[in-house]
């Protein structure tokens, strides 16, 4: 037999990883209460992670007609598949179409963008199928330029956009107003692709619907150990002990150095968060003159995502707190209210009630990954979906299921050796500088 020689660790401090840094996030988690783990048992297919890509890989393979079993730290949906943006559209990555474009050649290219649309399209297919009310709306995506200049950049975009048929629409700064997207910006760009959602409702049906099709999964099951051994892999828990053939690894930004070996410093956990208002009135709306349902983010490279949720809400969301602690949340959450402020200044002074924030994962390479765990046989990993993984970890998780059924070993652009960020052991510290660059290169919200 063999283990991991690594002593598992997570990154950040014990507050990201607890409940208080979700404690008022409005998505609901699944009503539905699954088991913790509590005696030794074996399945085919052992799968470590119940978000999107965990609970879409059980989705598919309990469909194949394969036994298969979630362990989950928490509950389903309890990472950032229950408390993101709800943004369901084209990325999961960090290059953008024109770098993937110049690096891996128009073919690699055009299959990746296809299999974002088709991301796309499995969300849309499984809220259909399995009857998921997820309170859907918005015709894609509308990024707005925070500086004049931006709107070169967004009109290059556009071309990028027109080569894969996908008519994107420049909107100048005098015609945002008209199109209820009112606030200090200087023009942006539409790209009718994806709609918005309410993660909780989304990653709780997935849940269910995996559990009808016939995947056990279990909540408060954490992971502590991983055993290789002749015939496959055992999983160890607080409470007992799992006996896999295959393994499907998907932690993303809640992973742990260590757990197993390979997973040191391929990815790098990033936080994220959001702020939602009150409900705002009619007339509110109307003095800010944003009424549009669109999904829509600005051009800064630590950029804000928003949207007026069905329910007169506004969700405000961005990056760059490094500090996991109840004082660093504060801190953001203070950050998040000047910049809302800046750029809807008719909200300036409207109550925020909510605000909580969690893990993304980036990849060393700026590329979202499927692929084997290093040299383990019947054993594979997704991740690094950069903050954008409502679709694209949904699609990972059906590629996984095809990967330990033996349906598909090879994937667009992004199925390669993942390698290690450098000096992995310190790979947060990254972080520091890289965020005060994008700060003084984003300047200022308007004032």
């Amino acid at each position: 037999m063999a283990g991991s020689d690594t002593m598992p660790r997570r990154i950040y401090e014990d507050y990201a990883y607890s409940d208080a840094a979700r404690a008022e996030c409005i998505w609901p988690l699944p009503d539905q209460n699954w088991p913790a783990l509590n005696a030794d048992t074996r399945t085919d297919i052992a799968i470590i992670g119940g978000g999107y890509t965990g609970l879409s890989a059980a989705l598919h393979l309990a469909q194949a007609g394969v036994g298969v079993t979630v362990l989950e730290a928490n509950q389903p949906g309890w990472g950032s598949s229950g408390r993101n943006g709800g943004f369901c559209c084209i990325g999961g990555d960090m290059r953008g179409l024109g770098a993937i474009q110049k690096r891996y050649g128009d073919t690699a290219t055009l299959a990746y963008f296809n299999a974002q649309r088709d991301a796309i399209d499995l969300v849309a297919d499984l809220l259909a199928i399995h009857a998921i009310d997820a309170d859907t709306h918005s015709d894609g995506e509308v990024q707005l330029a925070h500086h004049p200049k931006a709107m070169t950049q967004l009109a290059t975009e556009k071309d990028h956009w027109a080569a894969f048929d996908i008519d994107a629409r420049l909107i100048p700064a005098d015609g945002l107003a008209a199109r209820g997207l009112a606030g200090r910006f200087h023009g942006a760009l539409h790209v009718p692709l994806g709609f918005a959602l309410n993660p909780g409702k989304y990653v709780g049906g997935l849940a269910k619907a995996a559990t009808r099709a016939g995947a056990t999964i279990h909540a408060r099951s954490p992971v502590t150990r991983i055993v290789r051994t002749p015939s496959g892999y055992t999983l160890i828990t607080p409470q007992g002990r799992i006996i896999a053939d295959r393994l499907i690894l998907a932690t993303n930004g809640y992973g742990t150095d260590g757990l197993p070996d390979w997973m040191t410093g391929r990815y790098l956990p990033l936080q994220s968060n959001i702020l939602v208002t009150r409900t705002l009135t009619g007339d509110e709306i109307a003095a800010q003159g944003w009424s549009s349902d669109l999904m829509a983010y600005d051009s800064r490279n630590l950029l804000h995502y928003f949207r007026l949720l069905p329910d007169r809400r506004f969700l405000f969301g961005a990056r760059g707190n490094i500090r996991a602690s109840a004082p660093g949340q504060d801190a953001m959450r203070a950050r998040l209210h000047r910049d809302l402020a800046a750029l809807f200044p008719a909200w300036a002074n409207i109550e925020t009630p909510h605000f909580w924030s969690g893990l993304v994962s980036l990849s060393p390479d700026l590329l979202p990954y499927a692929g084997p765990i290093g040299d383990w046989e019947n054993a594979w990993a997704g991740m690094n979906y950069h903050g954008n993984g409502v679709a694209m970890a949904t699609w990972v998780g059906a590629r996984l299921a095809d990967m330990a059924l033996g349906r598909q070993q090879a994937l667009p652009v992004h199925t390669r050796p993942l390698p290690r960020f450098p000096l992995a052991g310190i790979r947060r510290s990254y972080l520091y500088p890289a965020v005060l660059g994008y700060r003084l290169m984003d300047g200022p919200p308007p004032t």
